[in-house]
């Protein structure tokens, strides 16, 4: 744990309830939005971050609304807990590529099934790119200048799997 007390995925949903008030869905559809391009959340995580997170008095729930959703606001202690997660060392990247896994077994593979592996992970990343530039070119135009500079990272990364794929060894 960081020094901040909260790990990346608790940060990620107090940097978005800066935006104002969500629930646990707006949350994640707000995660899908602005960050997933290069940072993975699963429901399960907000679900299980959000009630520690009002716990540890970082945030504070408001009126159930329909369907029994809760809504969550950030607290004073959650700006300044995201302040401090702000200024620390971030760490080591973790590189976790399942199409290189596979590829370095590929020994254990047919020719046809690493071809395939090769194509479809072409594909994605190839549909990813043309979204995430899509994303770049709005916030660009919304004068989001650092959600563009983020997402373009997202951009090079796509960039860099098609340049990779394109030579790595499949058959």
């Amino acid at each position: 744990m960081a020094e901040s007390g909260v790990n990346p995925t608790a940060a990620a949903l107090l940097g978005l309830l800066h935006e104002g008030p969500m629930t646990g869905g707006q949350l994640m559809a707000a995660a899908e939005r602005r960050l997933a391009p290069y940072w993975s959340m699963t429901r399960s995580q907000v679900y299980r971050e959000l009630p520690v997170l009002a716990e540890r008095g970082f945030v504070r729930l408001g009126k159930p609304g329909p369907r029994m959703s809760q809504p969550y606001a950030i607290t004073a202690a959650g700006k300044r807990t995201f302040s401090r997660w702000l200024a620390e060392d971030p760490g080591r990247d973790t590189i976790r590529n399942p199409i290189a896994l596979r590829i370095a077994f590929g020994n254990l593979h047919s020719p046809s099934q690493l071809k395939n592996l090769q194509v479809a992970a072409n594909e994605y990343h190839t549909d990813a790119l043309a979204r995430v530039r899509e994303q770049v070119k709005n916030a660009k135009k919304e004068g989001d200048t650092y959600d563009a500079s983020a997402l373009e990272f997202a951009v090079a990364y796509h960039r860099a799997a098609l340049s990779w794929l394109k030579s790595a060894a499949v058959g």
